[in-house]
């Protein structure tokens, strides 16, 4: 019998945003009991299964304009993992005048004067109380281990999370995984061209990209870059160049996958997909072997099942086809 998953929601102020712009809605998926009586039956509120506690949490931080729903499929595949897992939708300001969906992107902290001096996203740490809230009352309370806590981020989500994991700031996140990401730095912002930052991880990092990502292609133009030079690669010079050497670090690409196969479904009407390159490879094969990879690495290094760190082991060493590379140092 498969795991039980239900959600329950709450929201969030994110602190100096301005109103109507101050909130985020936060959904947070755990695994459940069947419904013990009529009233959890016909509300559906159902109470989390202890078993497996104290879970684990995994924070998804979206792309811009990738609604947290596109990751249902993932945030399922985690909790069926072992995980409670959290997404966030964040209507605020991405850049002046302009409003979206946003993983939070502080476009003064992410500039030159002051990169690191303080996270990029203003919204983690109040998604992350927010969680610790839960764990006090209802039907998550005493079940969640907040100190084993891990981070996915998705294109401008992954980005953030690469500019904002630092241990001083977040003691708590103790893996870290993207999809499609990297730290170049926009030329907007005021860096000279082809700029890499440093990025302020401390915990074990996984970086994952597509083989044929056409919209990290296309963005060259952003960081002074010939978009069909196959030069720019800023997901594979981050994890040569910017992530730190005391951290472990992976690099995985996947074969013929691009820069929205995270995000499932994608909404044509607000992503970016019109960038993509054409592909045959089958995204529901590389969607699934995405979220095994993430699934694992994370169960590797926020749990103590060694099978875990076994399969990641075989991973690396016998990937499967639709991979086609991994690195780690």
């Amino acid at each position: 019998m498969g795991v039980l998953v239900r959600s329950l929601r709450t929201a969030v102020s994110i602190p100096g945003a301005l109103a109507p712009y101050d909130t985020a809605h936060v959904t947070v998926r755990y695994p459940a009991l069947p419904a013990r009586d009529d009233v959890e039956r016909m509300s559906g509120r159902l109470a989390a299964d202890p078993a497996g506690a104290p879970y684990p949490v995994v924070v998804l931080v979206s792309g811009v304009n990738c609604a947290s729903e596109a990751y249902r499929w993932l945030a399922f595949r985690l909790v069926e993992a072992g995980f409670v897992v959290v997404g966030y939708d964040w209507v605020g300001e991405l850049f002046a005048g302009e409003y979206g969906l946003t993983p939070g992107v502080d476009v003064v902290a992410a500039g030159p004067e002051h990169y690191g001096e303080r996270p990029t996203t203003q919204a983690l740490r109040p998604v992350l109380d927010a969680v610790a809230a839960l764990n006090e009352a209802g039907q998550l309370a005493g079940l969640l281990d907040l100190d084993k806590v891990a981070l996915f981020g998705h294109s401008a989500g992954g980005t953030v999370v690469l500019q904002s994991a630092r241990a001083v700031w977040f003691p708590e996140v103790r893996a870290i995984v993207t999809y499609g990401a990297h730290t170049m730095a926009s030329q907007m912002l005021g860096y000279p061209p082809s700029t890499l930052l440093p990025a302020a991880v401390d915990a074990p990092t996984l970086l994952v990209a597509g083989t044929d990502d056409g919209v990290v292609a296309a963005s060259a133009i952003r960081y002074g870059e010939d978009p069909s030079s196959p030069a720019h690669d800023p997901v594979t010079r981050t994890f040569s160049e910017a992530l730190p050497e005391t951290t472990e670090s992976w690099l995985v690409h996947l074969a013929g996958a691009g820069h929205l196969l995270a995000a499932h479904p994608e909404d044509p009407s607000t992503a970016r997909g019109f960038l993509e390159t054409p592909s045959d490879a089958d995204p529901d094969r590389l969607r699934a072997v995405l979220g095994d990879l993430v699934a694992t690495f994370l169960t590797a290094h926020l749990t103590d099942r060694p099978d875990a760190k076994s399969r990641l082991e075989q991973i690396a060493e016998h990937p499967p086809t639709e991979i086609a590379d991994v690195r780690r140092r």
